[in-house]
């Protein structure tokens, strides 16, 4: 008997004058209303996204009914369409909101009185006739004239953008990018969207040109396609792509012939967005930013490592000796000429895998230098590193951002070139998570004066953005570079630890011998299907029985990929079925499902909210009459309108791409041949090194072996190595 299926619910119109507006987001234009809708004996509720609406307006409504288990039966508008009120009840319940400047309620009672439904005209074109009235005067009629031409041109311009296919969020973005402008600067040129406005990319900038009736087969749109070509392949990794790689790519994604994409190469070389540079006898192309920031990296390096130490010259042996005293350490006789070697560098690497000492010592570095008067900044890319290194040396650390002091008004940092940290010694862990353009903004920052000591693990996958800093400046030969490879007594008890150094050496990870507990499995599977319920049971039952970590808070699968059966975003809903099916509120937003208890990630860096990519936390609480939900970031709240749900996904299962920079109490990770093309050892390296207490690996032998035997290193095409190597001055 086939099973019963719940009908689509009917979309409908709706139309009526708004009575109240119990909510509106300034933000995202989500709404609110009460709304007096004809054959409706009670008001209806409306929650959608739209401009600014006041009481006295009408508003034409399209969206479905949903009943609300705590908010009873809602109109869930996709689009509101507002109208001027034309009776003078409504006009005066409109003038009277606010939304007009300088027109309170009584001035509404006495303009509708005076003009009748007239109003709206005499305010649009003979607003002269406004000083009639007593107690308007001149600089009164200013603020009204003024603040009625804003209000129509949010509106010209919200109608102009919906009507060519930009939903009200995005329309919202481009309006406060543009302001007035907004309709001029778009129809000159709608590919410049993907350019200024976060979240408009390329394709949505498509769509509106071809509304605009812009040729597919235009210049314009070559060269906006070839810049969006760049930017994905950014998005690998890649500072450069090859010219002839560039122009193939860029055709067949414009559908173009490659004479139109090899012109718009050559229009935007000319104009300086593109710049060419021969890397190992190719020609290849580089986003102006990038070029700039990979030449900014050289020099700043090769900057600092001039002129004297900001410390007073100092026996190795004799300071290394003290400190073993004072604080019961003892050191092996390669970490004590790392130390030595770093204390006679202006900018030096460590770096190493886990349990060789990295952090001993920078911590015997950092006691040596601070008995030396030096002021000392200890910095990391994310919250969660940052943390680390401040609870591993006692001292205050700080994510990058907030050391360089972000403004995210303007977008930038306060701190570079013209207004340097106040420091001697700059330290940065977790080193192989920043990419080439944050590399360039923190070594702007950093004076002549001070010393630069990097630290991280440079076999651990590259930076999520553009570059592969520390392996390329490791590569160069020109940085004084520490590599700790010596596993310590402690560490070498860890099954994690000695299985991550056999991976890194491309030998298969083992079990440990006989049934006692040990903090590293491998579970052999046959099939993805096999994986897939094992991992399940795994995450639900078994570890959380066996080992008492909690299924949300401790236990994190990590995945290779974000698609199919095997990926995160279907992991993701098979793992919140079975660990939070029955929280309540829920709410749908942009294709997920989110309730109270869920585990979810910031998808990308939010400078107003200071969360940044990788970010995760757990859900809190859902507010639907005010349209919000919050999430708790290591005893941070952060609130979110439903707007901005497109900024956080579901994050029971991530890719290892994400967890960078990330520690777990316990890891799962999925290995089968249908990730074939992402099984490197770096991937599986480092999906083995966030787990601290255990780590299970579910996958098929031969994906096992082929992650482990395929070493493709540093893929991604960057120069900064040769500049290094070449001392290459800025231009």
């Amino acid at each position: 008997m086939p099973e019963k299926t719940t009908p689509a619910p009917k979309h409908e119109r709706i139309s009526g004058s708004v009575e109240r507006v119990t909510f509106y987001s300034e933000e995202s234009g989500f709404s609110v209303l009460k709304v007096r809708v004809k054959g409706n004996r009670d008001l209806v509720s409306v929650v959608g996204t739209s401009p600014a609406i006041s009481p006295g307006e009408f508003v034409e409504c399209q969206g479905i009914w949903h009943n609300d288990r705590v908010h009873g039966l809602q109109f869930k508008a996709e689009h509101i369409t507002v109208i001027p009120p034309t009776t003078a009840s409504g006009i005066e319940k409109y003038l009277a909101s606010g939304m007009v400047r300088g027109i309170g309620a009584f001035y509404a009672k006495t303009l509708v009185r005076e003009f009748g439904a007239r109003v709206l005209d005499v305010i649009e074109n003979t607003p002269e006739k406004l000083l009639d009235i007593p107690g308007i005067g001149k600089k009164r009629l200013d603020i009204i004239t003024k603040s009625w031409a804003e209000q129509k041109a949010i509106r010209d311009i919200m109608v102009f953008l919906q009507s060519h296919g930009v939903g009200v969020a995005r329309a919202f973005r481009i309006y406060k990018t543009y302001r007035e402008d907004a309709i001029r600067l778009v129809t000159e040129n709608p590919y410049r969207l993907s350019l200024d406005i976060e979240g408009v990319g390329f394709l949505t900038a498509d769509t509106i040109a071809d509304k605009l009736g812009i040729s597919q087969d235009s210049l314009i749109r070559a060269e906006a396609g070839v810049r969006h070509m760049l930017q994905e392949l950014a998005t690998e990794g890649h500072c450069a792509v090859p010219a002839e790689r560039l122009i193939a790519e860029s055709a067949a994604m414009l559908a173009v012939e490659v004479d139109i994409v090899t012109e718009a190469v050559k229009q935007q070389t000319e104009k300086k967005h593109l710049l060419c540079e021969e890397i190992d006898g190719r020609q290849c192309l580089y986003i102006a930013p990038l070029y700039r920031a990979e030449r900014g990296v050289a020099s700043g390096l090769h900057r600092l490592m001039e002129g004297p130490l900001p410390w007073k010259e100092v026996n190795p042996d004799q300071s290394i000796g003290s400190v073993e005293q004072k604080t019961g350490l003892l050191l092996s006789p390669s970490q004590k000429e790392a130390v030595a070697l770093v204390l006679k560098s202006k900018v030096s690497v460590i770096t190493g895998g886990p349990g060789v000492g990295k952090t001993t010592l920078v911590n015997v570095i950092l006691s040596i230098i601070s008995s030396l008067n030096v002021k000392v900044s200890l910095c990391a890319p994310t919250g969660r590193a940052a943390k680390r290194l401040s609870e591993s040396t006692g001292l205050e650390a700080k994510t990058i951002h907030r050391l360089l002091e972000f403004d995210p008004i303007l977008f930038n940092f306060k701190r570079g070139e013209g207004n340097k940290l106040d420091t001697n010694l700059v330290v940065v862990d977790e080193t192989s998570m920043v990419d080439v353009i944050l590399m360039n903004k923190l070594l702007l920052a950093i004076p002549d004066k001070a010393a630069l000591l990097l630290v991280g693990d440079v076999d651990q996958l590259p930076s999520v953005g553009p570059g592969a800093v520390l392996s390329d400046i490791i590569t160069s030969g020109v940085i004084p570079t520490v590599r700790l490879t010596e596993i310590f007594r402690q560490a070498a008890e860890s099954s994690i630890i000695i299985n991550a150094h056999q991976i890194n050496q491309g030998k298969i990870p083992t079990n440990a011998d006989g049934d006692a507990l040990t903090d590293f499995y491998f579970i052999a599977s046959t099939t993805p299907e096999d994986i897939h319920r094992k991992l399940l049971t795994m995450v639900t039952e078994r570890i959380p029985k066996r080992f008492g970590f909690h299924p949300v808070r401790d236990i994190q699968v990590l995945t290779p990929m974000n698609r199919g059966g095997l990926g995160s975003r279907s992991l993701n809903i098979e793992l919140q079925q079975a660990l939070n099916k029955e929280s309540m509120p829920q709410i749908n937003r942009f294709g997920t499902t989110f309730s109270p208890g869920d585990k979810v990630i910031q998808m990308v860096n939010n400078y107003d909210k200071e969360i940044f990519n990788g970010d995760i936390g757990l859900v809190v609480s859902i507010n639907t009459d005010e349209g919000v939900l919050s999430v708790e970031y290591d005893r941070r709240v952060i609130t979110y309108e439903f707007s901005e749900l497109d900024e956080i996904a579901l994050a029971y299962a991530t890719s290892i791409h994400k967890s960078q920079g990330s520690e777990y109490p316990a890891v799962v990770i999925p290995l089968a041949m249908q990730h074939f093309t992402l099984l490197e050892r770096n991937l599986l390296y480092t999906a083995v090194t966030r787990g601290k207490k255990l780590v299970v690996i579910i996958g098929q032998p031969k994906a096992l072996a082929t992650a482990v035997g395929n070493h493709r290193a540093n893929q991604r095409l960057t120069n900064l190595s040769r500049r290094l190597a070449e001392c290459t001055e800025t231009p």
